[in-house]
C-alpha cells in the first residue's frame, strides 16, 4: 500500500518561501504525482503535477513562483515555493494518480497525504 506524508509547512510573511517535501513509501511507482491545495471553504484544487517522464504542469496563478521536483533515490517529491502569496494559504496535499501521465482531477489520484498547512500573512 502506497503512503504518503508531507513535511515542511509553516507560516511566512508574503515573499517569503518555502520547500515542501512528500516522502513516498509502500511500493516504488511510476505514476504521475501532484501537490494539490485547499483553503478553507473552497475547493481543493491542482498546483503542480510531474508525470512518469519528468514533464510538469503549473496552474497560472503559481507559474513562475512554484517549482515541482521529484527525487527517485529519496522517494521524495518536492514543491519549492517562492515569492508567496497571501492567497496561498491552504493546506497542502501531494497525491499519486492511477496513471503515468498526469491531470487536473482530483478523482484521477487514488492516495493522497495527510497534509501540510502554509500561511503567508501580508
Amino acid at each position: 500500500q502506497l503512503h504518503l506524508v508531507e513535511s515542511g509547512g509553516g507560516s511566512v510573511q508574503a515573499g517569503g518561501s518555502l520547500r515542501l517535501s512528500c516522502r513516498v513509501s509502500g511500493y516504488s511507482t511510476n505514476s504521475c504525482m501532484g501537490w494539490f491545495r485547499q483553503a478553507p471553504g473552497k475547493e481543493r484544487e491542482g498546483v503542480a503535477t510531474i508525470a512518469s517522464d519528468g514533464a510538469t504542469s503549473y496552474t497560472d496563478s503559481v507559474k513562475g513562483r512554484f517549482t515541482i521536483s521529484k527525487d527517485n533515490a529519496k522517494n521524495t517529491l518536492f514543491l519549492q515555493m517562492n515569492s508567496l502569496k497571501p492567497e496561498d494559504t491552504a493546506m497542502y496535499y501531494c497525491a499519486a494518480a492511477y496513471a503515468t501521465y498526469c491531470t487536473w482531477g482530483r478523482y484521477d489520484y487514488h492516495t493522497w497525504g495527510q497534509g501540510t498547512q502554509v500561511t503567508v500573512s501580508s
